[in-house]
C-alpha cells in the first residue's frame, strides 16, 4: 500500500493545560489538580495525527519568534512532520488555554498570535499542496489563506479536506473547492442554519460530509447515496481535547489511501476513540497500531 502525502494547512499553538474535577462557572475558581503544557493548535495537531497514522506530511502554517515558537517547531518536527515551510513571524505564537474536567469535558481559549499572520501563500508552499494526495485545513488561519490552498489543490488534482472549525463563515469559493467536510454539531449549523438532526443539508455545500457527534458517533452523507450513521468507539473518557483532529487527520489518511469512505469514517472514530483515552492534545494523538486496535474491535 502507497503511504498517502497529507498537506495540512493550519495554525499551531503551545497548550496550557490544567485539570480539575468540575470546570469553573463564569466567575469561579476552582483548585486544579494537574497542568501541562504541551504543542497545539489543530493544524499541528492534525499534521502529526497524520504522521501517526501512517501518512508522510508536510505542515504549512506560521510560529512566533518566541520561545513557544521554538519548542512548537522542535516537537512538530521530532514528531516527523515536515515543518521546512513552517514560517516564524516576528511576536508571539499562538496560545490554547484548556481547562479539562473530571468527566474529560474541557473549555478552550485561544489566542491566535502568530497564526493570524499566516497570510499570502508563497510558490513554495503552494507546491507542497499541489505535490499531496490530500489537503486538510481548518479554520484557525485566515480563511482566505485556507482558500488559497484549495483552489491550489483543486487544481492540481489533490482531494481536499475541510474542517471547518472553529465555527465561522465559510466563503462559497472555499467550499466550491472541498471534496470532503467535517463538521461537529455547532459548526453545521454556523454553516446551514439547520438543525443538527439534518445532516443531509450540508450537501447543499459540498459533495460529501461527515458530521461527528462525539460519544454518539458519526453521519456520513454523499449526494445521490443514502446517509450511513457510524457509532462511536465505546471507551474510558479522560480528556476529549484533539479527538476531532485525530479523527480528521485518520480519515484523510484513510481515503488517501484508497479505502471506501464509509470504511475510512469508522476508522476514523477508532482514531478519535483512543485519543480520548489520555490527556493532552499532541500527546494524546494515536498511532496506526492504536487504531487498527480499536477498529477491529468486535462492536
Amino acid at each position: 500500500m502507497q503511504q498517502t502525502r497529507v498537506a495540512v494547512v493550519g495554525s499551531a499553538n503551545m497548550d496550557l493545560v490544567g485539570t480539575a474535577a468540575a470546570l469553573p462557572r463564569p466567575g469561579e475558581t476552582v483548585l486544579g489538580s494537574d497542568f501541562v503544557m504541551l504543542p497545539g493548535g489543530k493544524g499541528a495537531n492534525q499534521a502529526v495525527a497524520a504522521v501517526r497514522a501512517g501518512a508522510s506530511c508536510v505542515f504549512l502554517g506560521a510560529i512566533g519568534s518566541d520561545a513557544f515558537g521554538v519548542t512548537l517547531r522542535a516537537r512538530i518536527t521530532a514528531a516527523g512532520v515536515d515543518t521546512a515551510h513552517l514560517r516564524v513571524v516576528y511576536g508571539p505564537s499562538g496560545v490554547a488555554l484548556v481547562m479539562v474536567g473530571g468527566a474529560g469535558e474541557n473549555a478552550i481559549l485561544v489566542t491566535p498570535g502568530a497564526n493570524e499572520a499566516f497570510t499570502g501563500l508563497t510558490e513554495d508552499e503552494l507546491a507542497a499542496v499541489r505535490e499531496a494526495d490530500v489537503l486538510v485545513a481548518q479554520l484557525e488561519v485566515p480563511v482566505e489563506t485556507v482558500t488559497a490552498a484549495a483552489l491550489a489543490a483543486r487544481s492540481a488534482g489533490t482531494r481536499v479536506v475541510l474542517n471547518a472549525a472553529p465555527a465561522r463563515p465559510v466563503p462559497a469559493e472555499l467550499l466550491a473547492a472541498v471534496d470532503l467536510l467535517v463538521v461537529n454539531e455547532t459548526e453545521a449549523h454556523a454553516l446551514t442554519g439547520r438543525a443538527a438532526d439534518e445532516p443531509t443539508a450540508l450537501l447543499e455545500l459540498v459533495p460529501r460530509a461527515v458530521l461527528t457527534l462525539g460519544g454518539h458517533g458519526a453521519w456520513y452523507v454523499e449526494r445521490d447515496r443514502p446517509a450511513v450513521h457510524v457509532p462511536a468507539v465505546k471507551v474510558d473518557v479522560v480528556d476529549t481535547t484533539a479527538a476531532g483532529d485525530a479523527f480528521t487527520a485518520a480519515l484523510a489518511v484513510a481515503w488517501g489511501e484508497g479505502r471506501e469512505l464509509v470504511e475510512a469514517v469508522h476508522w476514523a472514530a477508532a482514531a478519535g476513540a483512543a485519543c480520548v483515552r489520555k490527556l493532552g492534545a499532541s500527546v494524546a494523538l494515536p498511532r496506526r497500531v492504536e487504531i487498527d486496535e480499536l477498529f477491529s474491535r468486535p462492536a
